[in-house]
């Protein structure tokens, strides 16, 4: 029962920890071409490492430069003419996404040029802790630092999921709010046509009783 239960927590974690990796070419072109980037979702105060391993060789002609930013504003580094593997780590400012941009200078000026093959792997949260390091430390057994890294992944999903409960709280009210405004303006609206109608109405009626009363002066005269 124990062996079963050993790879039970295995796949889980295996399942749970997978990390968002990519592969692709970025052609070399001159400077001021709009970069390449990828976005991701994270919550606040996460931990978040960013691997690119980048082919090629510094001296051929292209530059690969990489910049990660959220939304706000907020830089989380710029690696410069990137060859091999560069590992960027940060704790996010803010809920929010952020990008990860890929920027291929060409050198000699030309249009265009060759590309260069880029392996891009982000991990968030739990997946980016170093637990060998942990084991380690920590002095834990295989099977307690899968149960931690179980724990760690359970309690993000819980934390992501009150994110979501707060969110749709928060959005609920601003959709009942915004009808409640609607309502009255609606009743507004309403209110100013009948009086306006109602306006009109009174000025024609008595614009033509002054029209009958010049009418018979006139026929008088």
């Amino acid at each position: 029962m124990a062996p079963l239960y050993q790879h039970f927590l295995l796949l889980l974690s295996i399942l749970a920890c997978l990390s968002a990796a990519l592969k692709f070419e970025i052609q070399a072109q001159p400077s001021g071409v709009r970069p390449r980037c990828i976005r991701n979702f994270v919550s606040k105060d996460t931990l978040v490492v960013v691997t690119a391993t980048v082919s090629g060789t510094k001296g051929d002609g292209q530059r690969v430069n990489i910049l990660i930013r959220d939304g706000l504003g907020n830089d989380y580094g710029r690696p410069k003419n990137v060859v091999g593997e560069s590992r960027t780590a940060f704790t996010s400012h803010a809920d929010g996404a952020f990008d990860v941009c890929f920027e291929n200078i060409l050198d000699d000026g030309k249009h265009y040029g060759p590309t260069r093959v880029v392996e891009l792997d982000v991990e968030i949260g739990a997946d980016a802790r170093d637990w060998n390091a942990i084991q380690a430390a920590e002095k834990l057994k295989p099977l307690e630092m899968e149960l931690r890294r179980v724990e760690a992944i359970t309690e993000e999903v819980v934390n992501e999921m009150e994110y979501l409960r707060r969110r749709e709280q928060r959005l609920r009210d601003t959709n009942e709010s915004t009808n409640e405004r609607v309502k009255f303006f609606a009743i507004a609206v309403m209110v100013t046509l009948v009086a306006v109608g109602s306006w009109q109405v009174i000025y024609l009626r008595s614009y033509f009783r002054y029209v009958q009363v010049i009418q018979k002066w006139l026929d008088i005269c």
